[in-house]
């Protein structure tokens, strides 16, 4: 893994991730936390395509435009740093129209034996 490599991931908005669902809100519309977390398992994804499994740390996102369930979204991870175990993405979340949503998303590779041995 270097900076510059980049990874994609494919999904299309259902039913139980709009915000009146999860209570992150009160439309029915494709949730901020849903596409977190579809930003997270993209960066999730590259570094375990790499053999690596990762823990995230930090999320500076914005979303900028809502969406509706049965929407196909394109999601896309960038690596912009990786010094040592921290790994830096760019990422962001698109539809035929454009950009949905963009930001930051910082990982760490760990031993998740060693991890998990850690927490009580």
């Amino acid at each position: 893994m270097k900076a510059g490599d980049i990874f994609t991931l494919t999904h299309v908005v259902s039913e139980n991730e709009t915000a009146e669902i999860l209570g992150s809100g009160g439309l029915p519309v494709y949730s901020t936390p849903s596409m977190i977390c579809l930003m997270e398992l993209t960066a999730y994804k590259m570094a375990e395509g790499e053999g690596h499994q990762t823990v995230g740390t930090r999320v500076n996102i914005s979303h900028l435009r809502a969406c509706r369930p049965g929407t196909e979204l394109k999601a896309t991870a960038e690596i912009l740093e990786l010094e040592g175990r921290r790994i830096e993405y760019s990422v962001k979340v698109e539809d035929s129209d454009g950009l949905i949503g963009e930001g930051t998303h910082q990982r760490y590779i760990i031993d998740p034996v060693r991890f998990m041995s850690k927490i009580k």
